[in-house]
């Protein structure tokens, strides 16, 4: 099946200008596509240039590019592709009916104008990715949500190279999703408050004070955003950053969207409901290329590995208990919105709250960066985060905590 003109050229940042500008824009793009192909014609390729054009402003600039670049990323032989699909696949697979009734709820995932015949013959395929790399790597449990990455590469790959580039992307980036339970997933969302409270500890304390934990970026995490993005351009730019850098990196970008969001949440009242609610409604407009720039400095400067003391702090202490109550529930359902739908019909119970949110004198380290603003033009910072990328071994597993 043809592939449809689903990511465009991905330029969220360098939108069209006019005259000079518009000059600048184009002789930018050109030189930057030169400089992509000669680092895929490099004997052998030069995978470390890739991740850092990924990373740049821009990202891999179009599709056709991606389909070229992205498996040199995942390390994927393209010339070792999957046979296709036996029809034997959905009849022995337990997973088949949750797949199913995620696929057919997966409409606004490709792009509105495409012909009814054509999406459908889509959502039969990207039925059969899922079913082939669950049956290929039993160890991997399916999820709600992880059809929303498989449809990324399908529309970009088409189906036969999304199938190895997404069974390498399971058993590597995801992996801490498939597991039978939620527990890995939890330990990476407890990573948000830290990088929030290094950077602006007055949000910090508000959210905490608000007991409004992490349920909210939870879509974001295990769909890399594909699910709260409308904007396809902006999905595929994010899996170019996401797929050159450290598998830790949507959480840090999901910090700076709650950063950049600051005085939209102290505006709230400081409760759970409110502040849920402002931050799960991911606005469409934000400037992607300053928040790629900005997540790409702060793990430079807080790096997980410092981190994982303080993350590993909060979880010893449960500093939210209702948090972790609604965590719990949101895990075992895997359904984030359920949560505030049971609170607000009276099954759970909100525990008394403390609107006094300053209880503590904090110290600002770095002046909130300056409005976040102590960016560096993805030099420094983007050798630091390929630098991590290449010496991430994916053979090993994560530890979150040592």
């Amino acid at each position: 099946m043809a592939l449809p003109k689903a990511g465009g050229d991905g330029l969220s940042a360098w939108s069209s200008r006019s005259g000079d500008e518009k000059a600048d824009y184009n002789a930018k793009k050109k030189r930057k596509a030169a400089e992509i192909h000669q680092a895929l014609n490099s004997d052998p390729t030069d995978v470390a240039a890739l991740r850092r054009m990924a990373i740049s402003e821009g990202g891999l600039l179009t599709d056709d590019i991606r389909r070229e670049v992205w498996p040199k990323l995942l390390n994927v032989n393209i010339n070792d592709l999957p046979p296709p699909p036996e029809k034997s696949l959905r009849e022995d697979s337990k997973d088949f009916q949750q797949v199913l009734l995620d696929v057919r709820r997966s409409l606004r995932r490709f792009p509105p104008d495409m012909p009814s015949e054509q999406r459908e013959g889509l959502q039969e395929e990207l039925i059969d990715i899922i079913l082939y790399v669950l049956e290929r790597n039993p160890q991997l449990h399916y999820y709600q949500g992880y059809h929303d990455i498989v449809v990324t590469f399908l529309l970009v790959m088409g189906e036969r190279l999304a199938t190895s580039l997404v069974e390498k992307l399971s058993t590597h980036h995801l992996r801490d999703f498939m597991d039978p339970t939620m527990d890995n997933t939890k330990h990476i969302l407890n990573y948000l408050m830290p990088i929030i409270d290094q950077v602006n500890p007055e949000l910090h304390d508000f959210m905490q004070s608000a007991e409004v934990g992490t349920i909210f970026a939870l879509s974001w995490l295990i769909t890399w955003f594909g699910h709260v993005l409308s904007d396809f351009r902006h999905v595929v730019r994010l899996y170019d950053f996401f797929l050159a850098c450290h598998p830790l990196m949507p959480i840090y970008f999901a910090a700076v969207i709650v950063l950049y969001r600051e005085q939209e949440v102290l505006d709230c009242e400081c409760d759970m409901a409110s502040v849920h609610h402002l931050l799960s409604q991911i606005p469409q407009d934000l400037p992607y290329e300053t928040l790629i720039s900005r997540a790409g400095d702060l793990f430079v400067q807080f790096p997980p590995s410092e981190l994982a003391r303080e993350v590993a702090q909060q979880q010893a202490e449960r500093t939210a208990a209702s948090t972790f109550k609604d965590f719990e529930l949101a895990s075992a359902q895997q359904r984030p919105d359920m949560v505030l739908r049971q609170r607000f019909r009276g099954f759970l119970q909100p525990e008394d709250r403390t609107k006094n949110i300053l209880t503590k004198p904090r110290t600002n380290r770095f002046v909130k960066l300056a409005v976040m603003g102590l960016t560096v033009a993805l030099g420094a910072a983007a050798l630091a985060v390929v630098k991590s990328a290449l010496e991430w071994a994916p053979k090993f597993q994560l530890q979150l905590f040592p």
